[in-house]
């Protein structure tokens, strides 16, 4: 079936058919929270980025294949409900950034800078770090070698706009600048674009509107 990114809390999971990776994705709890969790084709190796809220439907995802990791993209709590028991149920690794890992109330193995590598079966990810939404939000790049690149963005970009700064001109000038110059500066028009709530968007589709998004100051 194709690939759509719409779900709602309580259906079934969306499933990405990548050549290299199987992208599931869920909404979960009631804010809605996207939870992804990627399989590496060749290994099946698995990783879970983030672990928002009903642990149940996580682990019932995840199923007897074992998880190697649970990345935190940022330290709100809605994005963390379920990482305690998806992690005492699996044993998988915690990542989350380095200046968010102090707000998760979980303790996090291994810190995420800037430009870092994550591994997990024959898959790569590379991390970014997007200061705005919170200090130490992060996003994951996956450019897929048989296609166009992939990205997990957290609440850092949407469709329609960048997340929330709750009116702090520092912080928004802060976000729009690093989602301007390590995602759209860095990734085409192609990139597919997860966030951690809502629809799925591309690069291309936001592009044109990142000088309005500047001029509105949200």
């Amino acid at each position: 079936m194709t690939y759509s990114g719409a779900v709602k809390v309580g259906g079934p999971a969306d499933v990405h058919e990548l050549t290299d990776l199987m992208i599931s994705k869920v909404a979960v709890g009631p804010l809605e929270n996207n939870a992804y969790l990627l399989r590496c084709r060749a290994t099946d190796a698995q990783l879970l980025i983030d672990a928002a809220d009903e642990p149940h439907t996580l682990l019932q995802l995840i199923g007897d294949g074992g998880l190697t990791g649970v990345v935190t993209t940022h330290q709100h709590g809605d994005h963390w409900q379920a990482l305690a028991e998806v992690v005492a149920a699996t044993g998988a690794r915690t990542y989350a950034g380095r200046y968010d890992a102090a707000g998760i109330p979980v303790s996090t193995d291994v810190l995420v800078e800037d430009g870092d590598t994550l591994h997990f079966g024959r898959i790569e990810l590379t991390a970014r770090h997007l200061a705005g939404h919170t200090p130490g939000s992060i996003a994951l790049v996956y450019d897929d070698p048989h296609g166009h690149p992939h990205v997990f963005t957290g609440d850092c970009l949407f469709p329609g706009g960048v997340g929330n700064t709750h009116q702090d001109p520092e912080a928004f000038a802060s976000l729009i600048s690093d989602v301007e110059s390590k995602l759209f500066g860095r990734l085409p028009d192609e990139t597919w674009v997860y966030p951690g709530h809502g629809r799925d968007t591309t690069l291309g589709a936001e592009r044109p509107h990142l000088p309005e998004w500047r001029a509105r100051g949200w």
